[in-house]
């Protein structure tokens, strides 16, 4: 029986066809409604049985295919053999995004990609007893598209050892730890209920969700609703994002909690020594030395980053790697002098993952930054600036108490209680993991962010001039 994802058989068929002269307009592609899930051809009769002429088909265009195949709009296969039909006398044609056919056929791909991808993502097994009293994990699952039998060597890959079944409304596949099975369809009624897991991941979950970094449009994007129903920690989300701002108040709280008994310190050395002892975190903890700030201790610009890298860590010094090279240099071409500034970071110790002799950077958790926005409101009190620039999510949450979305707030004034004016643009590093078009669009839009700056330090008396004195001061 021929399945309606099954490549091969569309592919040796196409080629039989494009090799006899049939045209697309003279094929006719469907799939009948019904169990029985074929698809068939009609296609012109009593075709010569002589050796079939070369049919061209490139590798891109095959990958392609593969993919589509899996599609369940029926039109797919006319349009695939179609494009396979173009190739012929146009061999590069799917290099061509903007031709119709092409890009319809790469807008379906990503689709099924898309749905793969949910497939692996979203599966939730349930453990329940094997016939022969063997734990057997049995899962739920409704893709769009035909990708069942497509995904199902990243799961026997990922779980080779244990009994597993994923049923679908199309059909279900049976995992023995030795060989995969195919069973007919079944309904979601035939999947076990919870099991005696289910609880103790709810409460992890729980554990983990960080209001703070709740962006409850990117959640749906990439946790549509409709798969809210098979997974367990669904039924916790719409609590947790009523709540999550009240939480978000609890966890700064929290952080502000931990300095409630010491006295604000007296000089900017006070917190250089304060930050060289600090535990109250994990990245505290994690063996790096602290990095101070520094820059005049009057100036009237503030510039704050996320945290120091790896260059900054061993040279105990802010900002003076890649990504602050770079902004020295869009610095100097606003007129902004970065000496006569002072500079420091939101966390003051380096948080990274060990991979082999190298050290990689990872972003500090909101409740990291609140712990240690106590360090950087004492640093803005001793050196009391008229304008901080904040580089970045980071920074800006240790200054303002929020994670803001950096998109629609930057290049924008935001004024303190105490008369501080914040300017908040992207982290220089965002510019340099960017390549080609989206690089030169962004430090554009970066650059344009630091000439608002300049603007901004004139229109506050904060002159060029003024900058270069307090350098030379200290």
């Amino acid at each position: 029986m021929v399945q309606p994802d099954d490549f091969e058989a569309w592919r040796d068929e196409a080629r039989r066809l494009v090799a006899r002269g049939v045209s697309p307009d003279a094929t006719a592609w469907g799939e009948p409604d019904g169990p029985a899930d074929l698809f068939a051809t009609a296609v012109l009769p009593n075709l010569p049985s002589d050796p079939l002429p070369q049919v061209r088909a490139s590798r891109a265009f095959l990958d392609l295919a593969r993919c589509v195949i899996l599609h369940r709009d029926p039109t797919r296969l006319s349009l695939l053999y179609r494009v396979l039909w173009r190739l012929q006398k146009h061999p590069r044609l799917i290099e061509d995004s903007a031709d119709r056919d092409v890009a319809t056929l790469e807008g379906m791909a990503k689709q099924v990609r898309r749905d793969i991808h949910k497939m692996r993502a979203f599966v939730r097994f349930r453990s329940t007893p094997d016939q022969d009293g063997i734990e057997r994990f049995v899962a739920w699952f409704e893709p769009e598209h035909r990708i069942e039998r497509a995904n199902a060597d990243f799961f026997v890959n990922r779980f080779a050892s244990q009994r597993w079944s994923i049923l679908t409304p199309r059909l279900s596949l049976h995992w023995d730890g030795e060989q995969l099975l195919e069973g007919p369809a079944v309904s979601r009624g035939d999947a076990p209920a919870e099991d005696a897991t289910e609880e103790l991941w709810l409460g992890y979950y729980r554990s983990i969700f960080n209001p703070a970094r709740l962006k409850v449009g990117m959640m749906l994007k990439e946790m549509p609703r409709r798969y809210w129903k098979n997974l367990p920690e669904a039924r916790q989300i719409p609590d947790l994002i009523a709540g999550a701002h009240k939480r978000e108040a609890a966890m700064i709280a929290t952080g502000a909690d931990l300095f409630e008994r010491e006295a604000k310190p007296a000089s900017l050395q006070a917190i250089a020594g304060g930050i060289a002892q600090c535990r109250r975190c994990a990245i505290g903890c994690n063996g790096t030395r602290a990095v101070m700030g520094e820059g005049p201790p009057n100036s009237d610009l503030m510039i704050v980053g996320e945290q120091p890298g790896d260059t900054e860590e061993r040279e105990h010094r802010p900002f003076i790697g890649p990504a602050g090279q770079l902004l020295d240099q869009i610095l100097g071409e606003a007129g902004v002098n970065r000496a006569g500034a002072y500079v420091t970071n939101a966390v003051k110790h380096f948080k990274f993952t060990p991979r082999g002799k190298r050290r990689l950077h990872q972003p500090p958790t909101a409740g990291e930054i609140d712990i240690c926005r106590w360090w950087l409101d004492g640093e803005r009190a001793l050196v009391k600036p008229k304008v901080v620039l904040a580089l970045g999510a980071s920074s800006a949450r240790g200054l303002l108490g929020r994670t803001p979305a950096i998109g629609r707030e930057r290049g924008q004034a935001i004024r303190l209680s105490d008369g501080t004016l914040i300017w908040l643009t992207a982290h220089p590093s965002y510019l340099l993991r960017l390549d080609g078009d989206a690089r030169t669009r962004e430090h554009a839009r970066f650059a344009q962010d630091i000439a608002g700056l300049a603007q901004i330090l004139a229109a506050n008396g904060v002159s060029q001039m003024q900058l270069q004195r307090e350098m030379r001061v200290n």
